[in-house]
């Protein structure tokens, strides 16, 4: 543990290495997701908006 976080509260302390566990295990989880093959490039559409190709929305 760095001296910055010896100061801190030992709440914050707990909170720190609760939020350090989450992010090990998102990145373990992302690392185990398979690439996906033939997929469209750029942001998720069913997050960010329409579907688009070529400059023109398309639906599925």
């Amino acid at each position: 543990m760095s001296d910055e976080r010896k100061d801190l509260p030992p709440a914050a302390q707990r909170a720190l290495a609760e939020a350090e566990e989450r992010r090990r295990k998102a990145e373990a989880e992302a690392r185990v997701m398979p690439k996906e093959l033939g997929g469209r490039d750029g942001p998720d559409p069913a997050r960010y908006g329409d579907w688009e190709k070529k400059g023109i929305a398309i639906d599925f």
